[in-house]
């Protein structure tokens, strides 16, 4: 039979074993942005952005082009992790297996199967994760080296296989982070492995390692609370009074040290030494169950003392305490079954501090709150309870969505608005242009063509100037007017005229090549001032093309978006109706048990009292008779 899987020390350092950290080398600043909600344990809105990221990149036909090729791996692993924190693990599960069967380095593939070992140990399938473990062969990457070795102590002792665990424990050269745990885990195992006394060092040794931080704190007040209990147990109760007087006394292990420390002194009829921690205990929050029994514990020690009319003050105090909480709790299941709970663990402003959980006990007239850190200390209700926020946070986003889609749609109906009357006086202003445009480009096509013509049929007339021209003209004309006459002045006029004609003939010729030159030089200068109207040409059109599809097109779209939305809305509300239902059955459950607990207490209480009174009446009426 396998032994129970609670190790605390593995789950107190997962955390610690989260990758990935990238620094100063990232080059994709979308996987950047996937990293910086995950760091602030945003992991919805990082499996988002990088899922998204992951689907266009292995869309891409070059891939090895896009930026986010120099974190591919990590980001295969990063989307295993992630879907991992937010409690998928079957996704997780697949994400690391697709790396796993790809071909990748051999440190690759170790880390992926540590990793996911590490996801079938957390879902309790002890079998898939030794199998998961077993892959793991040749390098192994340094920064995991610690925690391989300690998942597969943790696996050993999981299994029943305590000795292999003490084996791999013992072996382990932990850095400062796992000290505390792998000491820890080494003392459990011994312990299971039927070796008690070198269990008592083992645990003797962790409880006094140096502590860093509350999580060393935290391992080293319950290795000493651990050994405290078991030298307790033993009848060596001057021993485990030193090893309970090293918990903190304000961590998480302080109540119950002190009642165990308080037992220890009674147990050994030190009942004025037992007062010292009982005392202290008794002040604290009554809803704690060591409070609860140290307000019987420390009036019978009173008792054992003859101090019997303090212990009946102290057993009436008892009383009273012990009726307002079984108070408490009917107001609590009460409040519970109204659903007053479910709204007090969603309030917004209670959860915007990292302390949320502990500041709901103080909210007025929340009596459902009165008992929650005892609820929290059930497994079930933790799960049932981070399961039910997190629906309630999905429920926000698609509240959200669903407003965003309304917005959008609005937006788009603005649009329509905006540029629907503009465009038909754009468009005639277009076609304008366009014709303008068009006959520009034919003159430039049909002015290349006669230059190009010009180059093997010489046409010196095609480039003279405007002047020239009209010269030409005017002496056309004076020759048509003198027509055949033969007089002495009309054939003056004649050789003036056609030396005047030779003059401008001759120009003609001579400039042909320079002007044939500049005439091409110009058609290239007209080049540049067609590519700039052509360009300008094409962003118009772009232009006009973008103002309509910026409110064409997505009424479908839009339509389905919200159709999904909604669909999605519905599952999640009938969900949390379920999830909500099975966290106020557990949360009644565990009341009953408490408020069981505390009738019982109620009773042994009034009983205590009645007899304390007899007790010091007795001694008094002795005293007088004597």
């Amino acid at each position: 039979m396998r032994a129970p899987r609670r190790l605390i020390g593995f789950g107190l350092v997962l955390g610690l074993v989260a990758r990935p950290s990238v620094g100063a080398d990232l080059k994709d600043l979308y996987f950047g942005e996937a990293l910086y909600h995950a760091y602030q344990g945003q992991f919805f809105e990082a499996i988002e952005r990088l899922d998204t990221e992951l689907a266009q990149y292995h869309g891409l036909d070059e891939p090895k082009l896009d930026t986010l090729h120099y974190h591919v791996n990590d980001a295969e692993f990063s989307v295993g992790d992630f879907e991992l924190d937010y409690r998928m693990h079957h996704r997780a599960g697949r994400a690391i297996k697709a790396v796993l069967e790809g071909a990748v380095d051999e440190s690759v593939r170790n880390e992926a199967a540590f990793r996911l070992a590490r996801i079938e140990f957390q879902k309790d399938q002890l079998d898939d994760a030794q199998n998961a473990l077993g892959r793991i062969q040749g390098t192994v990457p340094e920064e995991i080296k610690d925690d391989v070795e300690f998942l597969r102590a943790n696996l050993d002792m999981a299994t029943g296989q305590p000795g292999e665990a003490v084996k791999v424990l013992k072996q382990m050269r932990s850095d400062e982070s796992l000290a505390g745990f792998s000491a820890y885990n080494l003392g459990i195992a011994l312990l299971q492995d039927g070796r008690p006394k070198e269990a008592i060092e083992q645990l003797d040794k962790a409880g006094q390692l140096p502590s860093r931080d509350s999580a060393d704190w935290a391992i080293h007040d319950k290795a000493n609370l651990v050994l405290g209990t078991m030298l307790f147990e033993a009848g060596e109760f001057d021993r485990a009074k030193q090893s309970l007087d090293r918990v903190h006394l304000e961590g998480p292990f302080s109540n119950q040290a002190l009642l165990r420390a308080g037992w220890a002194e009674a147990t050994a009829e030190h009942y004025d030494r037992a007062l010292v921690p009982w005392t202290i205990l008794v002040n604290r929050e009554p809803t704690d169950v060591a409070v609860q029994e140290a307000l019987l514990a420390a009036p019978h020690a009173y008792a054992s003392l003859n101090l019997h009319g303090r212990a009946a003050l102290m057993y009436g105090h008892a009383l009273e305490v012990f009726t307002g909480q079984i108070e408490k709790v009917d107001a609590s299941i009460a409040s519970i079954q109204d659903g007053q709970f479910l709204k007090a663990l969603t309030r917004e402003e209670s959860r915007e501090d990292e302390n949320w959980v502990i500041r709901l006990r103080t909210l007025p007239g929340a009596p459902e709150t009165y008992y929650l850190m005892e609820l929290m200390a059930s497994h079930d209700f933790q799960t049932a309870l981070h399961n039910y926020l997190d629906l309630e946070d999905l429920r926000t986003k698609l509240t959200a969505w669903k407003t965003g889609l309304d917005a959008f749609e609005d937006l788009i109906r603005l649009r329509k608005q905006n540029y629907e009357p503009l465009l038909p006086e754009v468009d005639a202003q277009f076609r304008e242009v366009d014709s303008r445009m068009r006959l520009r480009l034919e003159e430039k096509k049909h002015l290349g063509e006669r230059l190009h013509a010009m180059l093997t049929v010489p046409r010196p007339e095609y480039l003279a100037t405007a002047e020239e021209r009209i010269a030409g003209e005017r002496l056309t004309a004076i020759e048509k007017a003198l027509g055949s006459s033969n007089t002495p002045q009309a054939a003056a006029l004649h050789e003036r005229v056609a030396r005047l004609r030779g003059t401008l003939t001759w120009r003609l010729r001579t400039e042909y090549q320079d002007r044939l030159s500049a005439a091409y030089k110009h058609l290239e200068e007209l080049d540049t001032h067609v590519e700039t109207l052509t360009r300008q040409y094409d962003a118009f059109v772009r232009t006009r093309q973008a103002a309509t599809h910026s409110y064409v097109g997505y009424d479908a779209q839009i339509e389905r978006l919200r159709e999904r939305v909604a669909a999605a809305l519905e599952r999640v509300d009938t969900t949390m109706s379920r999830q909500g239902a099975m966290i106020e059955t557990v949360a009644v459950n565990q009341l009953n048990l408490r408020r069981d607990r505390l009738l019982v207490q109620q009773t042994e209480a009034r009983f205590a009292v009645a007899d304390s009174y007899d007790r010091a009446t007795r001694v008094q009426n002795g005293a007088e008779a004597r």
